[in-house]
Parts: C-alpha cells; structure tokens; sequence
C-alpha cells in the first residue's frame, strides 16, 4: 500500500479494446501519474522476443519488461496500461483496475481496429469468460482488485473520477485540482 516511501502505482488491464489506453492518458492529465503504456515500451524498447504472425503483434518478454521497470516502479507514480497483468511483481501495484465491456461494443471496437477473425474470436471470449478479471484476481489482494465498466464514454469519464477519487485517499499529493 502507498506507504509515503513511494508514489502510488495502479495497473489498468483488461481484454484489448476495453479502453485502457484512453482511460490511462485521461489519468495522467488529470494527476501525478505517469503513464506507462506496455505496448508502446515494447515496441520501442524492443523488449520482445520477435514478431507473432499469426495474431500481428510482438511477443512480449516479460522478464526485460520487468527488469526495465524496476526502477521506476520502485519508485512510483505510475500508472500501467496492458492486457495482461500476472507477470507484475505483486509488490509494484497499490490498485489493479480491471476494465471490462459489453461484447457487442467491444466486438465492434475491435473489428474497427481491423482484428481477424481468430484475434477477434479469443479476445471476446477472453471477455465473456472474464479472464483478465480472474488473472488479476489470482495474482494480486482481492482489495485492490477493482472491475469498473467501459462501454462508453460516461463511463471512462466516471472511471477516472473514481481513480482521482481513489488517489485522494491514498495519496492525494498526486491530485492535480
């Protein structure tokens, strides 16, 4: 828990398309936080170990996102947008947000970003089986576990009211008013 020895550090997961990206940069504006994008890090960092053909996207190293990470999340502040979230060191995270949608929008966000059938069939059934929701679950206190709903922009707005909120009890330095 935020302790005054670190900032505050909040993991946003979630199936791809439920909005954690926008959600995370809409944070950021509104706080201290730094936006931590593990998609972008990779790419640019090239902590991967190569290109997936089969579903269009780099395979993650997670051992050099970790080791890359240390540092800044040792040191907090952050705020960590990424699909997947069992790999984080237990340690790193104050709040684990867990967005999820409504298949239909999230069917219909992701055939708007162009996935294929395959990518498109595992990640709603990602959704509906709420995978990402029992990997956070599994891997952290079921008290900083939080599911918030991100089916429209309502609700991303309330989403970041309520993680503004969230900082002003555990760390309201970090609160831009």
């Amino acid at each position: 828990m935020v302790d005054g020895q670190r900032g505050p550090n909040i993991l946003v997961t979630g199936t791809p398309g439920t909005g954690k990206t926008s959600t995370c940069a809409l944070l950021a504006q509104a706080t201290r936080l730094k936006h931590v994008n593990i998609g972008e890090l990779v790419k640019e960092k090239e902590l991967h170990d190569g290109w997936d053909d089969q579903l269009l996207c780099h395979i993650i190293n997670e051992d050099l996102v970790c080791d890359h990470l240390e540092e800044q999340m040792s040191a907090g502040g952050n705020v960590v947008d990424y699909h997947g979230c069992d790999f984080f060191p237990e340690r790193w995270f104050d709040l684990v947000v867990v967005l999820q949608a409504k298949t239909a929008v999230l069917y219909d966000r992701l055939a708007n970003r162009g996935y294929m059938d395959e990518k498109l069939h595992n990640n709603i059934q990602c959704e509906i089986f709420q995978v990402l929701l029992e990997e956070a679950r599994e891997s952290y206190k079921e008290e900083i576990v939080m599911p918030l709903p991100s089916d429209t922009i309502e609700d991303m707005s309330n989403n970041v009211g309520a993680l503004k909120e969230w900082l002003r009890t555990h760390a309201p330095s970090y609160v831009i008013e």
